[in-house]
């Protein structure tokens, strides 16, 4: 599938398929006038606003992660809670926020990549269950502000 597009400013690119705060990003945005860009293997709504474009891409294992990361620009903001999708964003000079708010970046990469792999490890060893807790007020308020403060920063 080819879906390239030819990005000339800031863009904020989403790693969508389980994003909890789509419409967030989308308002934001409305009020930068900034590009969107939804990457999925499917099952996106439209959205009304003319800055929000929709990637669909094959449902292969990470196409939605390798359609990113082959179409950001240095500079960029990533969503994204995919710890290996945030490594390789971060060295391509992406900014990355997770949907909680919590910002990556080169000093804390290192760390987040650890604990995934620890408790991937714990999991298929038994050890863990996977539990993730509820996405909280909290949660989307901090990721809204992080945001905003990332794109003040970055224009």
């Amino acid at each position: 599938m080819n879906n390239k597009i030819v990005k000339k400013t800031l863009s904020i690119l989403v790693d969508a398929d389980a994003c909890p705060v789509k419409n967030e990003i989308t308002r934001v945005s409305e009020r930068y006038n900034l590009e969107v860009i939804f990457v999925s293997n499917g099952g996106i709504r439209p959205f009304s606003s003319s800055l929000v474009k929709i990637i669909i891409v094959d449902e292969e294992p990470d196409a939605a992660d390798t359609w990113i990361v082959n179409n950001l620009v240095s500079g960029d903001i990533i969503i994204t809670n995919d710890i290996p999708l945030a490594s390789d964003c971060l060295k391509l000079g992406a900014k990355v926020i997770k949907t909680n708010g919590q910002t990556l970046d080169q000093d804390t990469i290192g760390l987040a990549v650890a604990s995934r792999n620890l408790a991937q490890n714990l999991r298929e060893t038994g050890e863990i269950k996977g539990y993730q807790a509820p996405y909280s007020p909290s949660d989307r308020s901090q990721f809204l502000r992080t945001l905003d403060l990332s794109i003040q920063k970055s224009i």
